[in-house]
């Protein structure tokens, strides 16, 4: 069956992927893309909001350098477990289900952190928020993923993620004005309180993906109602047939990532992920903190390491294109001035000016990088797995991300200086280029 723009009644058997891909960017996946956005926005501002409370925690109970690395990893963990158990759990049920589960979970553990008073409750109360964020983040970008045309599919997730690097910042700009006024806590109040009035309005405006709908069958009332949202001009027939042009998958989800071919691609992408996060966690955890000990006051300090996200936000705009056209070989470029990014933070801590640039580009690269790691394996796997696929990349990327700001704390706790720091911290930037070089030779 041809379908036009001139048509106005589409029936028989339509091919649901095909349809989409043939649909320009419209209104609807512009709403789609902004819900999703606005799930990462708070999923981003509750994320990093640990590390810019960091120092004003350590100078109220007193802990030394250092000693708040496991309460960083204890949020990562959640957000591994997270993402690794939703990721599969959506290829079954869906995504708008675990994206609404995911929302009130991480909205009931930020608030609880305002009670918190050691860092054994920290660390709890960190880990069941991370679940909630892990949940979230696989599943909007596995959603914005579907309902795009795939010449821009790219550019809309990474648009779509820029929700949460914008979230990240403004919780450092947030940090540096609450905090002096209102204490620490103030921070996870706000973010808290954020999800919880927004799940009514995800409830209404948060669709099922339509591709999913399409190959769970018996559904087809909810597939037509939402291709006539992407093209409202078109009238579905009754008895239109709606298939997806992809085989569904039994047996574990996760052991189709390694079948058809996918096995080496899907490792590569691990390595991806897992060097891109283990960089990102280390900076966003640490920057505030090393800023500190560099004599900057903890407002400033937080707001400095807001550069990092502010960076990822504009890396995150004008990569989408060349990811779109260029793929994993622009990715390879990305992380490769990511690595003299990253080192040239460390050789910068004499300037305020100077480093303020240097975390700007490490955030142009690094989140810009991630994001776009993001849509590209998106990209890659077909819908029965795809939550699975960016899910289980993100869990694995997580390890890397629970490493990161642990090796942080070891060497800030053996007093090393901010050049060896960064310049460790160059080093994974390196690897997850040659990785995406690799995927890039394959391509």
């Amino acid at each position: 069956m041809a379908v036009t723009a001139t048509d106005e009644i589409v029936s028989g058997t339509v091919d649901v992927p095909a349809y989409v891909d043939r649909q320009p960017v419209g209104a609807f996946q512009i709403r789609v893309l902004l819900v999703c956005a606005a799930v990462l926005f708070i999923d981003g501002f509750d994320t990093q909001a640990i590390g810019y409370v960091a120092p004003a925690v350590a100078q109220e109970w007193k802990l030394a350098r250092g000693s708040l690395g496991p309460v960083f990893s204890a949020g990562l963990l959640g957000l591994m477990i997270g993402a690794l158990i939703f990721g599969p759990m959506a290829d079954r049920i869906g995504r708008r289900r675990i994206i609404l589960a995911s929302t009130l979970v991480f909205g009931i553990g930020t608030l609880l952190t305002v009670f918190a008073v050691d860092t054994t409750w920290l660390i709890a109360l960190r880990v069941l928020t991370g679940l909630g964020l892990g949940g979230a983040m696989p599943n909007a970008i596995a959603l914005t993923s579907e309902f795009s045309p795939h010449r821009r599919r790219a550019t809309m997730v990474m648009i779509m993620f820029a929700g949460f690097s914008i979230g990240a910042a403004l919780g450092g700009l947030l940090a540096a004005a609450m905090i002096p006024a209102f204490g620490w806590r103030s921070v996870f109040l706000v973010g808290g309180l954020v999800p919880l009035p927004l799940l009514p309005l995800l409830f209404k405006a948060l669709p099922e993906s339509i591709r999913f709908l399409a190959m769970m069958g018996g559904r087809a009332r909810e597939v037509a109602n939402l291709l006539q949202k992407l093209a409202p001009g078109v009238s579905i027939a009754g008895n239109a047939k709606f298939v997806v042009q992809e085989p569904k998958l039994s047996g574990l989800p996760v052991a189709h990532l390694f079948a058809e071919g996918r096995a080496s691609v899907t490792v590569l992408l691990w390595v991806v992920f897992f060097m891109s996060l283990l960089d990102l966690y280390l900076l966003s955890n640490w920057l505030p903190t090393v800023l500190n000990d560099l004599g900057v006051s903890v407002s400033g300090a937080a707001a400095i390491g807001a550069m990092l996200q502010v960076g990822g936000v504009v890396g995150t705009f004008t990569l989408g294109q060349f990811i779109d056209r260029f793929s994993f070989r622009a990715l390879s470029l990305t992380y490769l001035v990511a690595a003299v990014a990253v080192a040239a933070v460390g050789m910068a801590s004499h300037s305020i000016v100077l480093v303020t640039i240097a975390i700007f580009a490490s955030g142009f690269c690094i989140v810009g990088g991630q994001i776009a790691s993001n849509a590209l394996t998106a990209t890659f796997y077909p819908t029965a797995i795809r939550s699975t696929g960016v899910g289980w990349a993100l869990g694995i990327g997580r390890i890397g991300s629970i490493v990161g700001p642990l090796i942080g704390g070891v060497m800030l706790a053996r007093d090393m200086g901010p050049q060896p720091l960064f310049g460790a911290a160059a080093v994974p930037a390196l690897i997850a280029a040659a990785a995406a070089f690799v995927l890039a030779r394959r391509g």
